[in-house]
C-alpha cells in the first residue's frame, strides 16, 4: 500500500488535518510548515490517490469509534447517531467496547492507530480520568489524527469537544424540584466521569443559589449495575430505613429515575404529591413508566450532528470551532408537579 495523509503527517511531525489544510491549499497553515510538509511529499514520493481527490485527501474512509460500554442506554443511541451520520458522509466506522479499564482505553486506541483511521471518536466523558498520565493515550493519538470528544471536555491540540452543560442542566432541575416546594432532595448518581461530576456540581450549587444547605448524605452513589432496576430500588429503600428523608429525588440518568418511581409504588407513596422525580438523558425509559418520568433531554442527537460536521470539516481542511457547548433541557412530565 502506497504512503499515505497518515505517514504523512508522522513524517513531517503535524497533524492529519495540517496536512490536509496543505493539501487543499488552505491559508490557515504557516509558510514554515506549509514547506516543511511539502519537502516531506517530495521526499516520499507522495501523490494522492484518485478516490480522495476530490478531498484533497488519500484517506482510509474509516473513523474508529471507542465506547465504553454499548450497552448502555445512552452510549448506545450515540453510537447509532454517530454510524448514521458517519455512513451519510460516505465514512465506514470501527467500534472498539473498551469497558472503563485505562489500559484497556490505551490498547483499544492504538488498535485503531495501526487501522489507519482517519479519526477517532470517544464516546461519552468515561475517557477522560482524574490522573493526567491517564490521558497520555489522547494526547499521543492527537498528535496524528483528531481525536473527537462526544460530551467530554479535554483542551489539546487537534482534540474536538463536543458537550452539552450537564452543570447548568442539573442546576435547573434542581432549582425547579425546590421552586416546586421541595427541600428534602435525594440525589442519586451512578458515575464519577467527568460528566458524572458536572451534574453533581450543578446539583449542589442549585441548592445553594436558593440557599439551602448541601448535606453530603443526600449525595447518594450507587455503585451496582444500570441495568439492575430493582437492585436500584432496594438501594433507595435501604437509604429510607437508615432515615434518610426526602420527598424529591434528582437522578444523574433515567434509569435510577425509573427505580425511583417503582420504590415510590412499593412505599405506596403518591407521585407527584408526596415525591417528585426527575431524571437525565431523555431516554426511551422516560415513557416506560407511570407517571411519565421528567427527564433533562441532553440533546444528544444535535451533540452527535454538530460532531461529525465538525469532524468532516477538520478532515477537509476547513476551520472548525474546537468546543462546542450545548445546554439540556427539561422535559415536564407527570412525576413533578405542574407549574
Amino acid at each position: 500500500m502506497g504512503l499515505t495523509i497518515y505517514d504523512i503527517s508522522e513524517k513531517a511531525g503535524v497533524s492529519i488535518a495540517t496536512v490536509s489544510r496543505v493539501l487543499n491549499n488552505s491559508s490557515n497553515v504557516s509558510d514554515k510548515t506549509r514547506q516543511k510538509v511539502l519537502d516531506v511529499m517530495e521526499a516520499n514520493g507522495y501523490t494522492p490517490n484518485v478516490f480522495a481527490r476530490g478531498l484533497g485527501l488519500d484517506t482510509m474512509k474509516t473513523i474508529g469509534i471507542l465506547c465504553a460500554d454499548s450497552s448502555d442506554l445512552y452510549l448506545a443511541k450515540a453510537v447509532y447517531y454517530l454510524e448514521q451520520l458517519l455512513r451519510e458522509n460516505s465514512y465506514d466506522t470501527i467500534l472498539c467496547c473498551t469497558g472503563y479499564e485505562p489500559e484497556r482505553k490505551k490498547s483499544c486506541m492504538e488498535l485503531l492507530l495501526s487501522k489507519r483511521v482517519d479519526s477517532v471518536i470517544l464516546c461519552g466523558s468515561n475517557f477522560l480520568h482524574d490522573k493526567k498520565e491517564d490521558n497520555e493515550y489522547i494526547v499521543q493519538a492527537a498528535e496524528h489524527i483528531p481525536v473527537m470528544m462526544l460530551n467530554a471536555d479535554y483542551d489539546y491540540k487537534n482534540v474536538y469537544s463536543c458537550f452539552c452543560d450537564d452543570h447548568r442542566s442539573m442546576m435547573t432541575a434542581a432549582r425547579t424540584m425546590i421552586a416546586s416546594g421541595h427541600q428534602d432532595i435525594l440525589y442519586l448518581y451512578n458515575s464519577r466521569s467527568s460528566s458524572g461530576l458536572r451534574k453533581l456540581s450543578g446539583f449542589i450549587a442549585g441548592l445553594e443559589m436558593a440557599g439551602l444547605p448541601v448535606r453530603q448524605e443526600y449525595q447518594c452513589f450507587y455503585n451496582g449495575s444500570h441495568e439492575d432496576i430493582d437492585h436500584m430500588v432496594n438501594y433507595i429503600k435501604e437509604l429510607a430505613d437508615k432515615g434518610l428523608t426526602f420527598n424529591g429525588i434528582i437522578a444523574s440518568d433515567d434509569a435510577l429515575a425509573l427505580a425511583a418511581v417503582k420504590y415510590a409504588r412499593k412505599a405506596g407513596l403518591s407521585i407527584p404529591d408526596e415525591l417528585s422525580i426527575i431524571g437525565y438523558n431523555n431516554s426511551l425509559l422516560a415513557k416506560c413508566c407511570d407517571p411519565e418520568l421528567t427527564s433533562i433531554d441532553n440533546q444528544l442527537d444535535t451533540l452527535c450532528k454538530t460532531l461529525v460536521h465538525t469532524l468532516i470539516s477538520v478532515l477537509n481542511g476547513d476551520n472548525a470551532p474546537q468546543k462546542s457547548i450545548f445546554f439540556g433541557e427539561l422535559i415536564e412530565r407527570g412525576t413533578t408537579p405542574e407549574r
